[in-house]
């Protein structure tokens, strides 16, 4: 068993986590209202549905990818949809509400809501196929374990990332007065609003 795979992993999960797109908008924006644990854990839902379609484009899947593919305009809906409303609901959350009132996810939820985030992107996997491609991971029949190293590499490389992001975020919350995190709320949901509307504007055309 080549345990390199799993160090390329690594580097592969952090290359597909790094750069900020809604997922990483919604975790620095956690972080900052609630905290560390809820950011880290939001992050963790994202480098686990990233686990998923690695698995499925790894271990050759290609009836369970096709099909994610075929219907990726539905999904996509689903999550421009999803991603408006969850802006639009940041963009007003008011820092003096009490906790009830205020959108303060539980961890389950905020892990839940960037899986399936993630998961409305499944053009992803198409991603993973050329990258495993690339490392010869086509050429290994019936030898699952690089490719099982790889899954696992790109998970641990994509929380890795996300713990690196909430801990530095999480610097920043003590200086945040509730004036300056409603702006917080405000330009991050306004954000996440526009990547939903990118979404809805990639499935009308």
């Amino acid at each position: 068993m080549d345990i390199s795979f799993l160090g390329r992993g690594i580097i592969i999960g952090l290359a597909i986590a790094a750069p900020v797109g809604p997922i990483g908008i919604l975790c620095i924006r956690r972080t900052l209202a609630e905290g560390r644990k809820i950011g880290f854990v939001s992050g963790l839902g994202a480098a686990s549905a990233d686990a998923c379609y690695g698995a499925v484009a790894a271990l050759g899947l290609t009836a369970v990818s096709s099909r994610l593919v075929s219907h990726q305009d539905q999904i996509k809906l689903i999550g421009g949809l999803f991603l408006c409303y969850l802006g639009m609901r940041i963009a007003r959350a008011r820092p003096t509400e009490t906790e009830s009132d205020a959108y303060t996810p539980s961890m389950a939820k905020a892990y839940g809501s960037t899986f399936a985030l993630t998961l409305t992107n499944p053009t992803t996997i198409l991603s993973f196929v050329a990258v495993f491609a690339g490392l010869g991971l086509a050429e290994m029949d019936g030898d699952r374990a690089p490719a099982l190293l790889l899954v696992i590499g790109v998970f641990l490389g994509s929380a890795l990332w996300w713990l690196v992001l909430s801990g530095g975020v999480s610097l920043l919350r003590g200086k945040l007065t509730p004036g300056r995190l409603r702006w917080v709320n405000w330009i991050s949901g306004t954000i996440l609003v526009g990547f939903g509307l990118l979404a809805l504007g990639s499935v009308v055309r």
